[in-house]
Order: C-alpha cells, then sequence, then structure tokens
C-alpha cells in the first residue's frame, strides 16, 4: 500500500509543505466498543496522540488530537506513541478501565468492519479496485466530481457515467465460514466472481463474506453458491451492511 502512496505524498512538496515520516518509531491500537469514549477521559497524558472523531490537523501539529472516523464501524479511538512507551501505557489504559478494557487480537476488528462492510485494503480493494467497483462512490464528495478534481478521476469518472463490469457484493453463506480467493457461482454453477473477505459474525451468529461479482449478480436477494473446500453451498447476496452503523455525526 505504501508504495502506491508514494507518489501522490510527492506532490505535497510543490505546494512548498513538508512531509514527515514518523510511521517507523510509532505504534497504535484501538480502544473501540459503545463505552470507549468514557474510557478516553481515563488514558494518562503523555507523550502520545489519540485519534478521534472530527479535531484539524492544525490541533495534531500543534499536539493536540486527530478526531477520525475509524474502520471498524464502531465509535473509538486509535492511540499513537512511540514503541518504547506502547507497553506501559496500554498497562495503564487496562488498569485505569477497571476491567472493562481488554485485550483483543486483530480478527476481533477484522469481525467488526466486516459487519460495517467496510473494506480492507489488499484484501478488498488495492489499486485496480476503484470505488464504483467498491460501493465506496458516497466517499467522493459531489464537488470533487470534475475532470481532473482527484487522483484516478478519468477511470472513475467513467465509470460513474456508465458503471462498472464487476461490483462488491454482501453474502451470507450457509456453509463453512468462507474465505479470501472462494469462488462464487451462479444458480447454473458459472462462475461470477469470488470472496475477497470472509468470516463468523459474532453479533448475527451465522458466517458472511464480502466479494466481488459480475455486476448484474450484486443485488440483494440474489441467490449464488460459494466453492469452500471443494463443495459449493447455496447462499444470497444481502444488503450491505450486514450490521447496522451507528457512526458519530456532530
Amino acid at each position: 500500500m505504501r508504495e502506491e502512496d508514494d507518489p501522490s505524498i510527492s506532490l505535497i512538496d510543490e505546494f512548498g509543505n513538508n512531509f514527515i515520516d514518523f510511521s517507523p518509531c510509532l505504534l497504535n491500537f484501538f480502544v473501540g466498543g459503545g463505552k470507549a469514549e468514557e474510557e478516553e477521559d481515563k488514558i494518562p497524558q503523555g507523550d502520545h496522540l489519540i485519534f478521534e472523531l472530527h479535531s484539524s490537523l492544525q490541533d495534531l501539529y500543534m499536539g493536540g488530537s486527530l478526531k477520525v472516523v475509524l474502520y471498524t464501524g464502531k465509535e473509538g479511538f486509535e492511540i499513537l506513541v512511540s514503541s518504547e512507551k506502547v507497553v506501559d501505557l496500554a498497562k495503564a489504559i487496562l488498569e485505569k478501565s477497571e476491567r472493562k478494557v481488554r485485550l483483543t487480537g486483530l480478527d476481533a476488528r477484522d469481525s467488526l468492519r466486516l459487519q460495517a462492510a467496510l473494506c480492507l485494503y489488499g484484501n478488498d480493494m488495492e489499486q485496480h479496485v476503484t470505488p464504483v467497483k467498491a460501493g465506496l462512490t458516497w466517499v467522493i464528495g459531489k464537488g470533487s466530481r470534475v475532470e481532473d478534481g482527484f487522483l484516478g478521476a478519468n477511470v472513475i469518472l467513467k465509470q460513474l457515467e456508465e458503471g462498472s463490469a464487476v461490483r462488491c457484493a454482501m453474502l451470507f453463506s450457509s456453509g463453512p465460514s468462507p474465505h479470501g480467493y472462494s469462488e462464487i457461482l451462479s444458480i447454473s454453477d458459472e462462475k461470477i466472481g469470488e470472496v475477497t473477505s470472509g468470516g463468523f459474525s459474532p453479533c448475527l451468529k451465522k458466517n458472511i463474506a464480502m466479494g466481488y461479482v459480475e455486476t448484474e449478480y450484486h443485488k440483494p436477494s440474489t441467490e449464488v453458491k460459494i466453492v469452500i473446500r471443494g463443495k459449493s453451498n447455496e447462499d444470497a447476496v444481502t444488503k450491505m451492511p450486514f450490521v447496522p452503523t451507528k457512526y458519530y455525526k456532530p
């Protein structure tokens, strides 16, 4: 992903700005859930940045916090801290939360973002997958939908007008948990796409998947088959997201 970003980052110099990459010396962790905001005030003060909702880049530069919507579909915040201090800070948060905050792995975050129908770069989208294919046209502001209005505009604007041959689809799986690159078939057993992400939904108590199919098959209630371990199971496309999101709205 970083290699694809570098050419765009280099454009910053053309506008007289400087870009400094601090990522090699920083680590991050995420605190999420319905009561995450209550725990934020308990975080010890120190040399770390908290990414939350709706502050400005100027605030971040001056030592404040940058508030953002995180990609789990749940409210929360992400903390950037130097690698030398990350363990001590994590221990302090756990202690002050009185067991309301607990450690978990990346699979938990992956389950949340899949339930929210959010794409993961490297799985569900990459440089050859446009927002039109991924069902993410809502991220392109109407004021930007002009020629040269953004990187890739020549391709994306054409797809907005003419459509895309393939589209992202959400699926329920009646069989085992789907995995990336599982084939998606039509009811007549013709290959129409493949799964890019799949897993068990803790909220719905069933297996779910995200993938790309030929456009005519991407609408909810379309019957399809997912091939898992050589066996096809009759499944169905559903609307996105799997679980309703409650994003912060100022």
